[in-house]
């Protein structure tokens, strides 16, 4: 078939143009690769574009140089990848491979022009297609109908594909996510060799794996999907609690559904205690924000609640105003999304950290000095303020001052 979408006819930008007229000057094949490709067939616009191509690094090199073009990046060019920049617009270019020897985490590999090679290398049979400029598509292992039924298949054999990168595991789960129309659709032959090669996880490094959880967290299907973590003997070698709290874990999530959670407050809900954040941190190398992040939801979660009566919000915004702490508004709004309170998450957003009215300054002006003095008033001034749910203004204070 040949795609003639207006999301492909897009990509034609004036630098595309020109890197195609420089690979058909000297006769090399150009095509788009990969995730690109099943995006365009999907009818999205992909955000980024890998090309693929039968040239050498060398003789992609030597045409880019010839022709002026800058270089940038040569990290990828052991691995068959230069990246070119034309037109204020970079093209990450890499040379058709063969895997010659594979350790479950990184590959040895081999030049080839065998397109249908290069394709049998990849993980899932949705991302091992190609497209030509002229639109024509090359799809080796029947990617464009597994797309079009939103099927996720390994290319070839599950357990070979799996050995060569173990991480693989987990991009199956994410792109099952993404593509799949319901849960549990699954080839038990996959189920299988996923459960027989879950171990393998374990070489893995925590940030290659965060990366691919996180995704997996905040995808469709996320409680089947993490269910069968479980059942797969997956979990205890990516960082999760052996005894994970599934329960709260398939409430919390039916909750936060449309209320666009951080991965971390979804993956706290497995949590029972505070370790499990710890331990987490340990196998997945998590940011700071993200482990202060857990910690809060786990301390905080039973104990924050919405109050009885008018002024839902007030344990919420009491905690914020006594709050030392930075990003605080940001860990209640989680924490709202975690409780589901979808109604309260719109209030809580659109309510604005109020000032305190009243300053050293002011009580020096009525007759107030010693310093210890000033501290122990302003003490008592702001809790009149939190009593009248911060509405009392400057003159008011200063009269229940007179009071105190």
């Amino acid at each position: 078939m040949k795609l003639q979408s207006p999301q492909f006819q897009a990509l034609f930008t004036p630098g595309l143009r020109s890197v195609a007229e420089l690979f058909e000057k000297k006769n090399y094949e150009l095509r788009i690769a990969g995730g690109a490709v099943r995006d365009l067939l999907s009818g999205m616009t992909p955000q980024d574009i890998d090309f693929a191509t039968t040239a050498t690094p060398a003789e992609m090199k030597e045409m880019f140089t010839s022709a002026g073009v800058r270089l940038i990046n040569n990290k990828g060019e052991k691995h068959g990848t230069i990246t070119a920049r034309l037109h204020e617009q970079n093209f990450e270019i890499t040379t058709l491979r063969i895997d010659v020897v594979t350790d479950g985490r990184h590959a040895e590999v081999e030049f080839t022009t065998d397109w249908e090679k290069d394709a049998e290398r990849r993980d899932l049979t949705i991302n091992s297609m190609f497209l030509g400029l002229d639109g024509m598509l090359y799809d080796f292992f029947n990617g464009y109908e597994d797309l079009k039924n939103k099927k996720i298949r390994f290319v070839g054999k599950a357990s070979e594909r799996i050995q060569e990168d173990y991480l693989r595991i987990l991009r199956y789960f994410r792109f099952y996510g993404r593509i799949a129309e319901k849960p549990g659709d699954h080839e038990p032959t996959t189920l299988q060799a996923i459960k027989e090669n879950a171990k393998g996880l374990a070489g893995i490094s925590g940030e290659r794996i965060w990366v691919e959880l996180k995704k997996i967290l905040i995808g469709n299907h996320v409680n089947h999907l993490v269910r069968l973590m479980y059942e797969l003997d997956i979990a205890q070698y990516i960082g999760l609690p052996l005894d994970g709290n599934l329960e709260e874990f398939d409430r919390v999530t039916k909750n936060i559904q449309n209320l666009c959670p951080k991965p971390m407050t979804v993956l706290t809900s497995l949590f029972k205690v505070k370790d499990d954040v710890t331990n987490l941190d340990l196998r997945l190398k998590i940011s700071k924000e993200e482990k202060n992040l857990g910690l809060f939801l786990v301390k905080h979660r039973q104990e924050l609640t919405k109050a009885a009566g008018p002024e839902p919000l007030r344990p919420y915004q009491d905690f914020i105003m006594d709050s030392r702490e930075a990003n605080t508004n940001s860990k209640i709004y989680e924490l709202l999304k975690y409780q589901g309170e979808e109604h309260l998450l719109k209030e809580m957003q659109e309510w604005t950290v109020p000032s305190f009215p009243v300053s050293g300054h002011d009580l020096r002006k009525m007759g107030v000095s010693s310093g210890k003095e000033i501290g122990a008033a302003l003490q008592q001034l702001r809790e009149e303020w939190k009593k009248s749910g911060y509405h009392m203004d400057k003159e008011e204070l200063l009269s229940c001052l007179k009071k105190l």
